[in-house]
């Protein structure tokens, strides 16, 4: 398809670079020289309209001049954080020692890092994935049979469910 010589390069043609189904040329029979596509001229449009650098310095000039009055910038009286950060952060108020907590976060993250190297190393074994799979599919037919099948194990199942969850949230 290209052959040099003398360094140049030569094409055999330029429907080859566009449609890979187009008829190929030898390359005795190549013009010297490919002409690309010219560009379409930009759309009045985007000329017509002002860029969104000078909308957001608008913006900010806005904002800049109400916070030099005194005034609150309409964005910021109406933004509020959602309800589940508000209570994030009121959690995280709460706590006393924020250096363990911390640190408990990333001994967690780090652990969590741990376990999955682990897991893809046992998953890289012959025959140990086929085993613990079978393993699992045992287990939860075990615990349906044993607490879902009955009306009287379900109902036993959901209070230890329920006094195992206030046990660690505490009766508040």
């Amino acid at each position: 398809m290209a052959s040099t010589s003398s360094s140049t390069l030569s094409l055999s043609s330029s429907s080859t670079l566009i449609d890979a189904k187009a008829p190929r040329q030898p390359a005795a029979a190549s013009p010297q020289c490919v002409s690309l596509p010219t560009l379409p001229p930009p759309s009045l449009q985007s000329q017509s309209r002002p860029s969104k650098t000078t909308v957001y310095c608008r913006k900010i000039a806005r904002n800049v001049m109400a916070m030099a009055t005194g005034e609150a910038a309409p964005e910021v009286a109406t933004t509020e954080l959602p309800e589940v950060l508000k209570t994030v952060q009121e959690a995280w108020d709460k706590v006393e020692d924020k250096y363990a907590v911390s640190s408990l976060a990333v001994a967690g993250v780090v652990a969590l890092w741990g376990s999955t190297g682990m897991i893809s190393a046992i998953d890289r074994l012959p025959l140990i994935p086929g085993v613990l799979e079978l393993v699992g599919i045992g287990y939860t037919g075990w615990f349906a049979y044993k607490n879902l099948v009955f009306k009287p194990d379900r109902e036993a199942l959901v209070e230890k469910i329920k006094s195992t969850y206030s046990d660690i949230i505490g009766s508040s």
